[in-house]
């Protein structure tokens, strides 16, 4: 089987190489990067030493290629592809202070860069499925409150600052295509992503950081001032597990069965995978308990200051919430609780040759 992977030098891309090359046999993985600042050049790749001594480049199971898909896929590239199974798109620009600065940049990558892989696609006849990467925050913020459920797949569209719109197009080119041009697209909503060499920036290892210098952190919170945001914190190797489940049951589907880790479902409920799904981290967590749980396992108090951040900067929502039932009632179970996925996490930070990863 061969993956390819668009942003597979980032975050999550690297997390989605390592767990396809680890839990699934006989797998090739293309990648296509544009080694942005976000893509640490080949760092992650070269970290989770899936390349033996020879390299990366010569690595059996892994083919890195350079490109920008926010433009045409030039046919040199498309050449050096090869044939393809499966496609996942998580290529994208992500941090939302960065798409409040300057949008354009957002666009062009989740909007643009989704139609020009797509428009790609059409035309490799082994695509069996692509599916694509994106974000619980195309649906806006969601109301408080212990009765209110997270979002469903058939919720409309709020986005409320330019990263969700552009990942909120990205979404809409890839409905319009499948129905179009029969393209067999599955989008995968999913939450804040975090593991093991995650940019600095971010929220878990900034969090760390401040913590091991005994510095305060500020979380978000509610216009009083004492209500901290919430999210569905969900690890990068769980995520992946989701769409390791989904190639599965598209396999299973189609007739053709694959010998992975996971587990196939005894049943599908639908003919064929659907359009558009979620996947949530195992429950709802606000960012002060968060942090709290990473200052435990820094075995350091965390200082903090609950901050009003959305009242001044619009475009950072207070909570965010997925309804996942569906891949759940599929049979995917998260490999990791909560707990776990942080702790190991944490301590991965803590080790002295990781600690570079926290920008130290």
């Amino acid at each position: 089987m061969r993956i390819l992977i668009t942003g597979g030098c980032g975050f999550l891309g690297a997390h989605l190489t390592e767990h396809f090359l680890k839990t699934v046999d006989n797998v090739e993985i293309v990648i296509l990067d544009k080694f942005t600042y976000a893509s640490s050049g080949m760092d992650r790749l070269r970290d989770i030493q899936i390349h033996g001594e020879r390299g990366v480049h010569d690595h059996i199971q892994v083919k890195v290629i350079g490109c920008d898909i926010s433009q045409p896929i030039p046919q040199g590239v498309a050449q050096e592809v090869g044939a393809i199974d499966y496609v996942i798109h998580a290529a994208a620009e992500t941090h939302v202070d960065n798409s409040i600065v300057d949008p354009l940049p957002f666009i062009k990558s989740n909007v643009e860069g989704t139609h020009h892989l797509l428009w790609w696609l059409r035309t490799v006849p082994s695509l069996k499925r692509a599916f694509l990467v994106s974000t619980d925050e195309v649906y806006g913020p969601a109301d408080f409150g212990d009765d209110v459920a997270g979002f469903n797949e058939q919720a409309a569209f709020r986005p409320a600052n330019p990263y969700a719109a552009a990942k909120a197009g990205g979404e809409a080119i890839a409905m319009s295509y499948a129905n179009t041009y029969g393209l067999p697209i599955t989008i995968v909503n999913t939450m804040n992503l975090y593991g093991e060499r995650q940019h600095h920036e971010k929220f878990i290892p900034l969090v760390i950081r401040r913590t091991l210098k005994g510095e305060v952190v500020q979380i978000h919170a509610d216009p009083t001032g004492t209500i901290s945001g919430t999210r569905f914190y969900i690890h990068c190797r769980n995520y992946a597990s989701a769409l390791s489940f989904l190639i599965e049951c598209d396999q299973h589907l189609q007739g053709v069965t694959i010998e992975t880790v996971g587990r196939i479902p005894n049943e599908v409920f639908e003919p064929k995978l659907p359009g558009k799904i979620h996947v949530a981290g195992e429950r709802e967590i606000s960012n002060l308990d968060l942090a709290l749980l990473i200052a435990k396992f820094v075995d350091r108090p965390l200082q903090y200051k609950l901050v009003d951040f959305h009242s001044s900067r619009p475009g950072h929502d207070l909570r965010y919430a997925l309804d996942d039932s569906k891949i759940r009632q599929m049979g995917w179970q998260q490999p990791f609780n909560t707990e776990e996925s942080l702790r190991r996490t944490v301590e991965w930070y803590l080790k002295d040759e990781n600690r570079r990863w926290l920008g130290l």
